[in-house]
């Protein structure tokens, strides 16, 4: 059985198991649109967020102090499969009810930090690394209410930039990098 999450995770998740699929191994120390993050250390979070939306999905406590090396041998696979098994995890009906309480929001909000996350790091390491990227059209309505909804916060705790001026006229990803703090024109020459 299939969840609003899980099939927008599912739409999502190709584009960006493309883009790792696609990262040399040396391109890990390229900068990327995340100031302060090196496309190693983007690939190690956006790992992170991988494996514990899955126990956030299932209500199970999750910690982000823990921050290992996931970029072993088999690194690139490992990651394709714990997407398969994220998009697995919100495809139970339970994972979108009530609140979190890891969070403290609801689940289907939760979900859809997991969607961002994907969707708008897959761009990151796309651009670092001189891939094409092109996100999932369903996601994108979806993530431009939720990307509204959660910035004021997001950005007091520093998980957003202050937004980026961009041209309404241009075509939703744009507009949603822009209201996630970053530059839709970034590049890694600056």
């Amino acid at each position: 059985m299939a969840t609003q999450t899980s099939d927008l995770l599912a739409a999502a998740a190709p584009r960006t198991v493309t883009v790792i699929h696609g990262i040399a191994d040396d391109q890990l120390d390229l900068p990327t649109p995340c100031r302060e993050y090196t496309v190693r250390d983007l690939l190690n979070h956006l790992y992170d967020v991988v494996v514990n939306f899955q126990a956030l999905a299932a209500r199970e406590p999750v910690t982000w102090a823990d921050k290992p090396d996931h970029l072993t041998d088999g690194w690139r696979d490992r990651f394709e499969t714990q997407t398969r098994q994220l998009v697995e995890a919100w495809s139970d009906p339970a994972s979108e009810q009530g609140i979190s309480p890891g969070m403290g929001m609801p689940q289907q909000v939760v979900g859809g930090m997991a969607l961002l996350d994907l969707t708008v790091h897959g761009w990151d390491l796309a651009v670092a690394t001189g891939q094409a990227y092109e996100p999932a059209p369903a996601v994108l309505p979806v993530l431009h209410e939720l990307a509204d909804q959660l910035g004021p916060t997001a950005r007091q705790m520093g998980v957003f930039a202050e937004p980026v001026a961009v041209d309404t006229a241009l075509p939703d990803l744009p507009r949603l990098l822009g209201v996630t703090g970053r530059d839709p024109r970034w590049s890694p020459a600056g």
